[in-house]
C-alpha cells in the first residue's frame, strides 16, 4: 500500500533520521517528493510511503509520538485552461515530465496520473494558472 504524507518537524526533532528509521524499524520505503529541512529550523517533508498497511499505520503512530506532524496528502495540481497561455515554462521544472507542450498544437498537456504534486510548477507559472487543491 502507498500513502503520501506531509511531515512537519519542530526544531527539536529535525535532526532525527526519520527515513532511516522508517526503513529499518517498519520496513517502509520512503520516496522523498519534496524537502525543506535545515538544522535548528522547522522542517517540512513530503513523502510517498510504501509498505504493509499495518506497518504504515505503526510508522505514522511512531512519528506522531515523536512530535512529528503527519498529514495525509491527497491533493493534485489544477491547471486553469482559461488563464494558461501555453508558454511552457512549467515544463522545464516538472521532474516527471507530466507537463509537456504538444509539438504540433503548441498547447500545454498535463498527465495527472504521473504527477507527484511536487508543486515546483506553481511558482514558475507567470500567469498563475497552476494551483494545488491540497
Amino acid at each position: 500500500m502507498k500513502k503520501r504524507v506531509t511531515l512537519s518537524f519542530p526544531r527539536t526533532v529535525v535532526q532525527m533520521p526519520v527515513t532511516y528509521r522508517l526503513a529499518k524499524e517498519f520496513n517502509i520505503a520512503a520516496n522523498i517528493i519534496r524537502a525543506a529541512v535545515a538544522p535548528n529550523q522547522v522542517g517540512k517533508l513530503v513523502l510517498e510511503l510504501s509498505g504493509d498497511i499495518d506497518q504504515l499505520e505503526a510508522a505514522i503512530d511512531w512519528m506522531k509520538s515523536n512530535n512529528i506532524g503527519v498529514s495525509l496528502t491527497t491533493g493534485e495540481i489544477v491547471i486553469d485552461e482559461e488563464i494558461c497561455v501555453h508558454c511552457g515554462l512549467c515544463t522545464g521544472v516538472c521532474p516527471t515530465e507530466s507537463l509537456t507542450i504538444n509539438p504540433s498544437s503548441y498547447q500545454l498537456q498535463f498527465r495527472q496520473q504521473t504527477c507527484i504534486v511536487c508543486e515546483q510548477c506553481i511558482p514558475t507559472c507567470p500567469v498563475q494558472a497552476i494551483t494545488s487543491n491540497m
